[in-house]
């Protein structure tokens, strides 16, 4: 890496290593916040989602890390605005202070159980306020490192932003495994969790110290002393046409695919482990914590390669590695972490016959809907069980019966009981269900025993190069496609709506799809159908964009 940065005559010279490592301790910092969440989402619905049922509070809370995402975008507006007026570390020292705020608060919570409503409803607005922080990081710390870095090093010093993801997600673990092992899970489910929400507030200081240190950009504090600095950000990235195709090609084409692969190898994979697999926490936490290392060095790999053969075909090969991984890995994932259950699924499936219209979508985030026909208390049984199960139609105006091999188990209606009723019902129910899985082989939980961790992790090493040959070049071909008037709004906004929107949303579409089909695998058809997207876009729109001139 280049000792000194690029800088324009008149101004100090800033060390290139002091740029990167202060953009990406910042980053390492927000992404570690984020990552916490997104990995406690099992504890965070117990806590603050208690009054409703087993898989909603789920549903709920893994809605509600998407939601954080969900406003990335208006963060990307606000601080994409504010960098390409006022400059890029004004921007991004603001959304760390907002960020980590956010973040030492959520530590700090009441559960539903101590207040009620207003546990969840502050920890929405937390998680909204770390959303809106985290539209305007990223975009802020990729363009920075780019406007210092060599033309014909951006691929790599840019790629030190991308590792910094993994770091946070390596310290998210990594803080979350050792109170887990200090405390022990009861405590660490009652209040241990929120450790590592407070532990943030260390790298909160840590990362606000580091980056005061910086100056300016040297592109923009040329543009500013020229006084070519854009006065209408907004207009000029997205009114002008010639920026804004770049914005719907870069969105369309890299950035589809950039949310769906990279949350699906590092978030979704993680709920299909504890959730369906029936892994244990500790496992997971060990597997990802290996394949999170692995990243690290990959992500710098592919940011070199692509200073070499180009941004376009290294983010090409990681797309379509994905696409070719995605149903057999996760197969591959069911027969290594639980194979009990992949040899019943193959020895005894599971239909359930029903009447299609006693069958709900069993899709409700906010907990409103009550889902107590046959059909449906039979489905979230299985569900929740991580059996997948076929659909027959049934008769019409018949319970809905549960084939589990030579056993055919009638299911019962809850609906028009009372609720004590309705739950003993459903409890009837379940236990039935559950003993006759039992007997047919379906285990309750992943036997230690019988995984093959190597071979889960090989698994993961796979999903993870993809991940990181697609995202290891993306801030250098993003930050050269784009011109320095207005970089930080136009690269902000497809960056945002790509990670926030298709990949912050992952996890919870993709466990809807499942719930509903009743298919462990179909939620993977959500993440593959963007990245065939973005694979058609960027052949044939995408310009190569390797040494580009920043100015």
């Amino acid at each position: 890496m280049a000792e000194i940065a690029a800088t324009d005559a008149g101004q100090k010279p800033t060390s290139l290593r002091t740029v990167v490592a202060a953009s990406s301790a910042g980053t390492t910092f927000e992404w570690y916040d984020f990552f916490v969440f997104g990995s406690l989402t099992g504890v965070i619905s117990k806590t603050f989602f208690t009054g409703l049922p087993e898989t909603a509070a789920l549903a709920a809370a893994l809605a509600l890390f998407g939601a954080g995402f969900l406003f990335r975008p208006l963060g990307a507006l606000v601080f994409g605005r504010i960098g390409d007026k006022a400059g890029r570390k004004g921007a991004f020292l603001a959304t760390v202070l907002l960020m980590g705020g956010a973040t030492v608060a959520i530590g700090l919570l009441p559960s539903y159980t101590q207040a009620g409503i207003i546990g969840p409803a502050l920890l929405i607005l937390m998680r909204i306020i770390q959303g809106f922080a985290l539209g305007g990081e990223y975009g802020g710390a990729a363009i920075y490192v780019a406007e210092h870095a060599p033309a014909n090093g951006r691929g790599r010093a840019t790629s030190w932003i991308q590792t910094s993801a993994a770091f946070g997600l390596f310290g998210a673990l990594i803080v979350i495994l050792l109170t887990r092992l200090a405390v022990g899970n009861e405590a660490f489910d009652a209040w241990g969790w929120r450790i590592p929400f407070l532990f943030s507030g260390v790298l909160l200081a840590i990362s606000i110290w580091m980056r005061l240190k910086l100056t300016e950009s040297p592109e923009f504090a040329k543009l500013k002393a020229e006084g070519n600095e854009t006065k209408a950000p907004f207009k000029e990235a997205f009114g002008h046409w010639p920026n804004l195709k770049l914005v719907l090609i870069a969105l369309a084409g890299v950035m589809f695919a950039q949310g769906a692969v990279w949350y699906t190898a590092f978030f979704y994979v993680q709920t299909f482990m504890e959730r369906f697999l029936k892994v244990s926490p500790e496992t997971i936490n060990l597997l990802m914590l290996s394949a999170t290392a692995a990243s690290a060095v990959l992500y710098v790999f592919f940011g070199w390669l692509s200073d070499r053969v180009g941004r376009k075909a290294v983010m090409l090969f990681g797309m379509i590695l994905m696409t070719a991984a995605y149903f057999p890995g996760f197969h591959m994932l069911s027969k290594t972490l639980n194979p009990a259950l992949a040899e019943a699924e193959a020895a005894t499936p599971v239909v359930v016959i029903a009447d299609p219209a006693d069958c709900s979508v069993q899709f409700d985030p906010v907990g409103k809907a009550s889902f107590v026909s046959s059909c449906d208390i039979a489905k979230s049984t299985l569900a929740n069980a991580g059996v997948s199960y076929r659909n027959e139609p049934g008769v019409p105006g018949q319970p809905a019966l549960v084939r589990i091999g030579a056993q055919t188990i009638p299911s019962t209606s809850a609906e028009g009981l009372s609720p004590p009723v309705a739950k003993a019902v459903k409890t009837s129910v379940e236990n039935r269900l559950k003993t006759a899985l039992s007997q047919a082989g379906y285990p309750a939980k992943a036997d230690p025993a019988r995984m093959n961790l190597f071979g889960a992790f090989g698994v993961l090493l796979v999903f993870v190069t993809a991940a990181t040959a697609l995202y290891g070049p993306i801030a250098a071909c993003l930050v050269e496609l784009f011109p320095t008037r207005v970089r930080y709004t136009a690269m902000s906004l497809p960056y945002h709506i790509g990670t926030g929107w298709v990949g912050g949303f992952v996890p919870f579409t993709a466990f809807a799809i499942v719930t509903t089909v009743g298919d462990l695998y179909s939620g993977l058809w959500y993440p593959l159908a963007f990245t065939v997207i973005s694979i058609i876009v960027c052949l044939i729109f995408l310009p190569e964009t390797k040494g580009k001139p920043l100015s």
